[in-house]
């Protein structure tokens, strides 16, 4: 019992629980009217980046920088939704100074909840996806349309500031990375050569050729050291010969020239010794300097090639770097700028009073609906014949008796007729007190 089955029915319904009713409806009609006096609009702003490729294809200029656009900016986003970027935006532009009672962590969560990027990818070549963005959107939700549309453009333009930075700063260290490279490649050359000399000296080979050249100086020396052996015999068999009947000045004079003869042949000889004595003991170490001399070739020809590669490479960077400098590279331009919002994007102040107001009359309709089923009584004929099935042969409905209320007049009678009985009961029993006594 209770349920609303005609349109009867709810408007009894409503003229039990019109008080009720009326109560919910002007307090939900009086805090919608105060929700919405006190609402705070927002308006948007929004400026668009386009990402333009370089001026340069790299196939003929290949930039140092690596990765995707979509992650650079990515890390673009984080820098700029740091702690010290925001508070220093937020201090620039005075925001939320209205309100004194937020925390300065507080105004950073704020801030960083009106500001919103969004990126859009650009169209894919082939099957593969690069990760490349072409376009990147920014916008702000502030209380005014000034404030919305500066700081917009305040985000735009950090976020190209801190694009070329970046490029810039990864092709400075590239370069700067392989300048090092390359000239620690020249110090070990050069270090290098210096002991391939030092042991090119040490070992005597400081003069051209191999084994078989010292070999063949060998026996240059050997065929020496014979003619000089040659000679030697033949002085001393002249010494032996002088004529000893001459006079004594020309044997002295005959033996003082072959005694020359011979120290100067024994000189020749004992040097081209020691020259052979050398030869010898560097043929017989030949193998291991052989080994030696291969392993520093080796190494010169390794050292060689990385310096070849990293001077390419220095090259390909110093290209890059000098890309980036004069803006010729991948860069951020802005193709809509941020305009002053026209309307906010909060609803409006009637339409939320409208439907506050609405609201407030379906929670009245629910909540007197809600009261009719605590109390399921029949009302009328036509509940009884539906809920029980048997029709009432007379309805009498309730007689309520109007309530009047009494007038001021009659207020006053009852109240001074009260007071007289009250008096005339102290005087009577004041005049029986008397007669006891």
């Amino acid at each position: 019992m209770g349920p609303i089955y005609s349109l009867d029915d709810l408007i009894d319904m409503i003229r039990r629980r019109a008080g009720v009713m009326t109560v919910v409806i002007v307090l939900g009609a009086m805090i919608s009217l105060f929700l919405a006096w006190t609402q705070q609009h927002v308006y948007r702003s929004a400026e668009v980046l386009q990402i333009e490729r370089p001026t340069i294809a790299n196939d003929l200029a290949p930039s140092t920088v690596e990765g995707s656009s979509a992650r650079r900016l990515q890390l673009i986003q984080q820098q700029l939704m740091a702690r010290t970027n925001l508070q220093d935006i937020i201090d620039k532009y005075d925001l939320y100074s209205d309100l004194a009672a937020l925390k300065p962590s507080e105004k950073i969560d704020r801030l960083r909840q009106a500001i919103s990027i969004e990126g859009v990818a650009a169209a894919r070549e082939g099957f593969a996806d690069d990760g490349t963005i072409s376009v990147l959107t920014i916008t702000a939700d502030m209380r005014s349309p000034e404030l919305a549309q500066q700081v917009a453009h305040e985000f735009a333009e950090r976020t190209r500031t801190l694009s070329a930075a970046q490029r810039a700063e990864q092709t400075r260290r590239t370069l700067e990375f392989f300048q090092r490279q390359e000239a620690a490649l020249v110090a070990e050359i050069a270090a290098l050569e210096t002991e391939i000399t030092a042991f090119r000296t040490e070992n005597d080979l400081s003069i051209a050729g191999g084994v078989e050249f010292r070999r063949a100086e060998v026996a240059s020396l050997n065929t020496a050291l014979l003619e000089i052996d040659r000679n030697l015999v033949a002085a001393r068999l002249a010494l032996t010969q002088i004529d000893r009947t001459a006079r004594q000045a020309t044997i002295e004079r005959t033996e003082a020239e072959i005694n020359g003869r011979i120290q100067s042949l024994e000189a020749q000889r004992a040097i081209l010794e020691e020259r052979r004595r050398r030869l010898t003991d560097s043929i017989d170490a030949s193998p291991e300097i052989e080994r030696a001399l291969i392993d520093f070739d080796r190494q010169m020809e390794q050292l060689q090639n990385q310096l070849d590669g990293v001077a390419a490479r220095r090259n390909e960077a110093q290209i890059g770097y000098r890309l980036e400098a004069t803006e010729q590279g991948e860069r951020l331009t802005i193709i809509e700028a941020a305009q002053l919002p026209d309307y906010p994007i909060t609803p409006s102040r009637k339409k939320k009073a409208v439907l506050g107001a609405a609201g407030s009359v379906i929670a009245a309709l629910v909540i007197a609906f809600l009261l009719d089923l605590r109390t399921p009584v029949i009302r009328t004929a036509a509940q009884m014949q539906r809920e029980i099935g048997i029709l009432p042969v007379v309805s009498i409905p309730e007689m309520k008796l109007p309530r009047t209320k009494p007038t001021f007049r009659e207020r006053f009678a009852v109240w001074r007729a009260a007071r007289r009985s009250s008096t005339l009961r102290r005087d009577r029993n004041g005049k029986a007190l008397t007669r006891g006594d």
